[in-house]
């Protein structure tokens, strides 16, 4: 039996994809549970910030932490205000130049449907491994989030920027082609942002993810209204765990959560 806080799986580029549950005492290949039955139990809950035992609010975090800490502010969710580059300071500036300050790249992915995207350059390919991609191809490298933002808002004129996760849990079936995609959105680049295309980079980016069946129709598992769950693990998409009888678990969205976890 396994007992910790959960928080989103950590991941590996190979073929398939290797996922790790890091439960701080314990590293849990979970890879190697496919076809196995697994029981999920909430005990409790515990702030990723502060620690504390108390409610969560958003993120796995606490109502305090959510509305104070520089990692959780407006900027994370909408790039485009980000304003580091600018001197000016939303909750901390020094963390604040340190993350927006740095190269990111937008994207087009395909993940239940194509969208574009916003990630730092290092979170690549984490962030497309982390949306369930099946394939993803940079369009841009800005030196800072702001710039990558505005292109982000500009694209999303024409693409959706939001993750179907039903879909993108039921299939891996694509009919886009996004070297083809990629050259055709280039003309919506804002033109500050046009110095900074990525001309040499036109072959996608292909994810294979560990899945033995994918789900017909999903069910998502919610440990606030069922403490606690067993199944027969059949595949790992996104940061989803999907099992046997239709039901998925979403780790990122409860992060937070304590939970035992026992393997038969």
């Amino acid at each position: 039996m396994f007992e910790g806080v959960l928080v989103k799986m950590k991941t590996e580029l190979t073929n398939p994809i290797q996922y790790y549950l890091d439960l701080e005492s314990d590293l849990i290949l979970m890879n190697q549970l496919l076809g196995k039955s697994i029981m999920i139990k909430k005990i409790g809950s515990q702030c990723l910030n502060c620690r504390q035992d108390i409610v969560l609010f958003r993120q796995g975090f606490c109502k305090k932490c959510f509305f104070e800490i520089p990692s959780a502010g407006d900027w994370i969710m909408k790039p485009e205000l980000s304003q580091a580059h600018l001197d000016i300071e939303d909750r901390d500036l020094a963390y604040e130049k340190k993350i927006q300050l740095q190269p990111h790249v937008v994207y087009l992915a395909v993940s239940g449907g194509l969208k574009v995207g916003v990630t730092r350059s290092s979170q690549i390919p984490t962030r497309w491994i982390d949306q369930g991609a099946d394939m993803a191809i940079p369009i841009v490298e800005t030196p800072n989030r702001y710039l990558a933002g505005i292109t982000e808002v500009a694209l999303k004129e024409h693409y959706n920027d939001k993750t179907n996760w039903r879909l993108m849990l039921q299939s891996c079936e694509s009919k886009f082609d996004l070297r083809a995609e990629k050259e055709h959105c280039l003309e919506w680049i804002p033109k500050d942002v046009k110095p900074y295309i990525l001309h040499d980079v036109d072959e996608p980016t292909l994810l294979n993810f560990p899945i033995l069946k994918y789900p017909v129709k999903v069910s998502s598992l919610n440990l606030d209204d069922v403490i606690s769950y067993q199944g027969v693990l059949t595949g790992i998409k996104g940061q989803y765990l999907i099992f046997e009888d239709q039901t998925v678990f979403n780790v990122r969205s409860n992060e937070g959560l304590m939970v035992k976890i026992l393997i038969s």
